[in-house]
């Protein structure tokens, strides 16, 4: 008999649907390394680890597999995916036009107040140049912030699934030696270009922003 979906999993998970929770687990798990780029997804063993029955599993996986984060591969089952350098190239790029458009939206458009939200992460970054993993975070958060001040939903739908495939590569442009100070550099002129409404240089910089990131990640 096939494990229940309750009441083990409702100690263990939270109220929201019960696929998207287990996306998310296993989405985590991916980006920790916990499952392996290429490594085969054992479905007993974690309807067994999660307390649920393969039903939710395999919806999650579905999810994972749109977000290409997981391949599925007929009569073999689900893998993580492995990204190859063509792979990791035509991700900057597509990232590099699309955020590179909101950089240049955000500068004419943003309020000031959300000007000071971007200034304060980028602030965050200065001090966190030392701590990579605190620096990979804030990182983030600033180019999803700015994405969200930009206003388009699409871009930023589009924008979040080609950072998790992004988050696949073993040789993340920040997890190279001296690319930490590159990379706060690049922002701290971008910010400057946004602080002085200047969409022109801020689309420019955002560009070269994930050019460099590639030349890094690349080597």
């Amino acid at each position: 008999m096939p494990a229940a979906d309750t009441p083990t999993a409702s100690r263990s998970l939270s109220p929201r649907a019960l696929y998207q929770e287990v996306a998310e687990r296993l989405r985590q798990q991916i980006f920790a390394r916990e499952l392996e780029p290429g490594s085969w997804i054992d479905e007993q063993k974690l309807t067994a680890e999660y307390g649920i029955s393969r039903t939710p599993l395999r919806e999650a996986l579905k999810v994972l597999a749109v977000e290409g984060l997981v391949t599925m591969k007929v009569r073999r089952g689900a893998y993580v995916t492995e990204v190859s350098r063509d792979d990791v190239a035509q991700v900057y790029h597509l990232l590099g036009l699309l955020e590179a458009d909101a950089a240049g939206e955000v500068a004419r458009i943003a309020s000031d107040a959300q000007v000071a939200e971007l200034r304060r992460l980028h602030e965050q970054l200065e001090r966190q140049v030392r701590s990579r993993d605190a620096f990979f975070a804030t990182n983030e958060a600033f180019h999803l912030k700015l994405l969200e001040f930009a206003g388009n939903r699409w871009r930023r739908q589009i924008v979040d699934d080609l950072r998790k495939v992004m988050k696949l590569n073993r040789h993340h442009s920040l997890f190279r030696q001296g690319r930490l100070a590159g990379s706060l550099a690049e922002h701290r002129e971008l910010m400057a270009a946004i602080e002085n409404r200047d969409a022109r240089a801020a689309v420019r910089l955002m560009r070269s922003h994930f050019d460099n990131g590639l030349e890094a990640a690349s080597h």
